[in-house]
């Protein structure tokens, strides 16, 4: 019977073993050399040895922004990320107890109050602005067309008919922020101040979802609706809205109505409410690196107002809006980044 292969003779053993031998060393070093090359190409090592703790409010400007920066922060730097669903008021409590590491879009005309109390703790700190957004109290324009005399906000109660409540059809129904958003004391302090508890309801709806659905099925249906909303949204960029006046700005009245205790609220305009980006300190002092791209975060009015204008259109997700800005807006958020991180970000679009 043939054998087709046998072993090396004993004599060649130690001459097989030294070129094992030598083959294994070159090997080995072949393979050394592998991690450092992947390495040098791929994403450098975070510096928080954690997942970051992003906080997710349930509205499309602050998803959308949140899914950016994670997707900088991941593809940039090599962080995990999680996202931890809360609102504004219990955001601010969980970023000074250390639960959330950053509050991506803190609106501080709406938190005045609670902002200052966190802040003098010293476990939070403002690190960044964002844009100036805009609050308002508004009718569609076919209601103002219908009622040519309904220009203030205090001229409600003599239209409230116009504006039924199906629930309680006595009084006119007013929509106000979801719960739990800090725009809910606000509007209900207001709300006082111009003495509609007779004639209108307070209407919160459950979510933000909830809200922009109830309000968006109205105008479709060209009834009469008297609402709270802000911009940049898709919302406030899709429908053709008229504002309601409201007295002149006063500082001292809208830090007032702020305040959930507020003893005499009194009716002041809507200001433009600088957003910024909230971080809890502790956080800030473990990773500067991350703090020093956050701190830069900057979109213009009119590029935030575009990126809604897409989502609305599309009815895009706030992952797909991110994608949107990533891929579109390159000039804007590479200004935020370090040559290097913006060509890893850049590769992973």
């Amino acid at each position: 019977m043939s054998v087709p292969c046998s072993l090396p003779p004993r004599a060649a053993l130690p001459w097989s073993r030294a070129f094992l031998g030598l083959a294994l060393s070159a090997s080995l070093s072949v393979l050394s050399l592998a991690p450092v090359t992947a390495q040098a190409a791929g994403t450098p090592e975070c510096e928080l040895h954690r997942p970051m703790r992003f906080g997710g409010m349930n509205w499309e400007s602050n998803l959308m922004l949140v899914e950016i920066e994670r997707f900088i922060v991941k593809h940039g730097y090599g962080c995990d990320t999680e996202v931890l669903p809360t609102d504004t008021l219990l955001a601010l409590a969980s970023l000074e107890r250390g639960d959330l590491d950053i509050n991506s879009e803190l609106w501080l005309n709406s938190t005045l109050e609670p902002w200052d109390k966190a802040k003098a703790t010293g476990k939070v700190k403002r690190i960044g602005d964002l844009f100036n957004g805009q609050e308002a109290w508004y009718i569609p324009k076919y209601t103002a067309e219908r009622l040519p005399g309904l220009k203030k906000a205090s001229d409600l109660p003599k239209y409230w008919k116009e504006f039924k409540d199906p629930e309680e059809p006595t009084k006119g129904r007013f929509y106000t922020c979801p719960a739990g958003w800090a725009c809910e004391i606000i509007n209900g302090n207001l709300y006082k101040a111009l003495g509609l508890e007779k004639t209108y309801t307070l209407f919160s709806p459950g979510t933000g979802a909830t809200q922009k659905a109830a309000l968006m099925s109205a105008y479709q249906r060209k009834q009469n609706i008297v609402f709270y909303y802000w911009s940049p949204t898709p919302l406030v960029g899709a429908l053709d809205l008229v504002k309601l006046k409201l007295p002149p700005y006063d500082p001292a009245k809208q830090k007032c109505l702020t305040d959930a205790d507020c003893a005499d609220p009194q009716a002041t305009d809507f200001p433009d409410n600088p957003v910024f980006t909230a971080v809890n300190t502790k956080f800030a002092e473990q990773a500067p690196t991350l703090i020093a791209f956050l701190s830069k975060v900057k979109i213009p009015l009119a590029v935030e107002n575009e990126a809604m204008a897409y989502m609305e259109k599309n009815e895009a997700e706030p992952k797909d809006a991110a994608l949107w800005f990533l891929k579109n807006k390159q000039d804007v958020w590479a200004q935020w980044l370090p040559a290097d991180v913006t060509g890893r970000v850049k590769a992973a679009l």
